[in-house]
């Protein structure tokens, strides 16, 4: 099974080797017929501590790491 990936934005860098990205996703409504956007934060491995708040990245699932990370950043998406 192929990992996801997955592009963002950088929230928070206050933690050491952790970065929490939101991640917005957008569908249309199957009954209102209206594009609704939902959005989740996902709290990605970031071992060099490279990204601030604002950046766009991507990251990818991995092994879990920690109690709440289970992703891993893969390189900053403007790249």
């Amino acid at each position: 099974m192929p990992k996801r990936i997955l592009q963002g934005t950088v929230t928070s860098d206050k933690n050491e080797q952790t970065i929490t990205v939101l991640v917005e996703r957008r569908f249309k409504h199957p009954l209102l017929h209206k594009t609704v956007r939902k959005s989740k934060k996902y709290r990605a491995h970031d071992a060099e501590n490279k990204f601030k708040v604002g950046d766009v990245v991507r990251i990818e699932e991995c092994a879990p790491i920690s109690k709440t990370k289970r992703w891993t950043v893969v390189t900053d998406a403007s790249a």
